[in-house]
């Protein structure tokens, strides 16, 4: 029989006394936000990743991409791996797995092995996040969930916030090696007080027995359309910009690999008994709009966080610090607003919470797509302070409206899955951002283009002004006419540059308007007291 979500248990140790749930809060929180922290942290130091090793800059992208791969793949199966080998005994091998994986990183002679450690630390990463999140929602009742949320929500909300700020200042102040090194300590940590704090609960543990003494089939047909499935997906979002889409037959080969994988998965996975994702929890209605609503939140998150670092260090000359350093504010903002959201939760109909966020990012990146070339440090900053209020108010109550009405007993395989969609979400978000990107400042290049033609007065006039301007200076009127000529170019490239980031940010804004309505799809939530 399932327990349900509103009858959680005061957690206890295998000796019966109780336990804080606020330290097993911070706990898996710690752990959490290490992993989530080292998905953007390497990103800003693949560069020196590539000198130090002698390789070229096109290899060195394989160190994110064997992470998000094996990521991904072992994401949606930890709530089936949690039920094989028991959550506690899964998650602490995850963290070990992480943190010695990490250690062999920071190590890696060359290339070639760190990307296969980087792999290694995919795998030990892809377990913690839904399996924090499922022992959070076992530890906390609902009356006392959103709380609970907060605490998860800062370290999936701020990691990526602040994870470009922080790695650039250990590659440059230490080495790149640091940033997987750092990792150790907190890994080491994280296991001794899991190994002090986290147990599982009974109905997980009599769940595991009855699972034993019936007989515990591996779904081997499951696990591999699934490693094909998502493998192959998050190899075409990672690889297609740089591979020119469907112009490469590598891709191609690989989305309809995954399309196949993925179109027959579900179908494979409802006729199972005991199935790798547990497909069947989709049916339900509020845990199929949350997780169509992670996925948005994923997809804004990921993609504005990696907009706008690149507007100002493209257009407005910031350094890779600096540009970390306008993302800062609005993860401080995400770490004071998150508790605030977290008591509101059980008093405010998330419905309403959710509809806030959305126009609260709404709005910002409507403004955003107002910035120019002038716009000062703090304009640019303020934004994102209000973004990051609006992503507290979406991710919060869109987790409470997944695990309202969800059996404890789902809750690892609720989480695997929602944590998978909101991942997909920022892999898909990343990926179409930059290609938009691309796509966009070249056709707005080519419409400029046409309107610059030696021909018109106006493009000669600007021509002799610049080349009597430049001369001024003290180059020779043969010399001043090409150079003339170049510097009308490279503002051309500028603001078709410029006008391609505000096209993306108007258009993250339209698309976040779309997803209203499918907010009050939800049920509306009980009041829990």
């Amino acid at each position: 029989m399932e327990t349900l979500a509103h009858s959680a248990p005061v957690p206890r140790d295998l000796n019966g006394t109780a336990l804080n749930p606020w330290l097993i809060a911070v706990t898996v929180a710690l752990t959490t936000f290490m992993e989530v922290l080292d998905i953007s942290i390497a990103n800003v130091s693949l560069r020196h990743i590539a000198g130090d090793l002698s390789a070229g800059q096109d290899e060195s992208t394989w160190v994110l991409t064997s992470y998000l791969v094996s990521n991904a793949i072992v994401l949606p199966i930890s709530g089936w791996l949690s039920s094989l080998m028991g959550r506690r005994r899964f998650y602490m091998i995850c963290v070990a797995l992480f943190t010695a994986s990490s250690l062999l990183c920071g190590l890696a002679p060359n290339l070639g092995m760190l990307i296969v450690f980087r792999a290694l630390q995919g795998f030990g990463g892809g377990g913690l996040q839904p399996s924090s999140q499922a022992i959070l929602a076992d530890t906390f009742p609902p009356a006392k969930r959103g709380m609970a949320f907060a605490v998860y929500g800062i370290t999936t909300v701020m990691a990526p916030a602040i994870g470009p700020t922080i790695g650039g200042w250990i590659t440059d102040t230490f080495s790149w090696r640091w940033i997987f090194l750092i990792n150790v300590p907190v890994g080491i940590l994280s296991i001794y007080l899991t190994s002090r704090l986290v147990f599982d609960p009974p109905h997980f543990a009599e769940q595991r027995r009855e699972l034993k003494a019936r007989g515990f089939r591996i779904d081997y047909i499951g696990f591999a359309l699934l490693t094909l499935g998502f493998g192959c997906l998050q190899i075409v979002l990672d690889k297609g910009q740089q591979e020119d889409w469907f112009e490469s037959q590598f891709i191609v080969v690989l989305t309809v690999l995954s399309v196949a994988a993925l179109i027959v998965l579900p179908f494979w996975e409802l006729r199972q008994r005991d199935p790798m994702v547990d497909v069947r929890l989709l049916l339900q209605r509020n845990f199929l709009v949350s997780n169509i609503l992670i996925f948005m939140l994923g997809f804004i998150l990921f993609a504005s966080t990696v907009l706008l670092p690149l507007f100002v260090q493209t257009l407005l000359g910031y350094s890779a610090t600096d540009a970390g350093m306008v993302l800062s504010p609005g993860g401080l903002t995400v770490l004071l607003f998150m508790p605030l959201i977290g008591m509101m939760v059980n008093r405010v109909d998330v419905r309403h919470m959710i509809t806030f966020g959305i126009l609260s990012n709404v709005i910002a990146l409507f403004l955003m797509s107002r910035l120019d070339l002038q716009a000062d440090y703090w304009s640019i900053a303020t934004l994102r302070i209000l973004q990051g209020i609006g992503l507290g108010f979406l991710f919060i109550p869109i987790n409470t409206a997944a695990f309202a009405e969800m059996p404890m007993l789902k809750s690892s395989n609720a989480s695997a899955i929602i944590n998978l969609f909101r991942n997909l979400g920022g892999s898909f978000g990343i990926s179409l951002v930059q290609t938009w990107l691309t796509q966009g400042s070249q056709r707005h290049q080519a419409d400029l283009v046409a309107h610059v033609s030696l021909l018109s007065p106006q493009t000669t006039d600007v021509l002799g002004a610049l080349t009597q301007t430049i001369a001024s200076q003290g180059s020779t009127l043969g010399d001043a006419a090409p150079k003339a000529q170049a510097t009308l170019y490279a503002f051309v490239q500028q603001q078709s540059s410029l006008l391609a980031f505000l096209d993306n940010f108007r258009l993250l804004a339209f698309l976040f308007v779309a997803f209203i309505p499918a907010v009050y799809v939800l049920k509306r939530p009980r009041r829990h007291s």
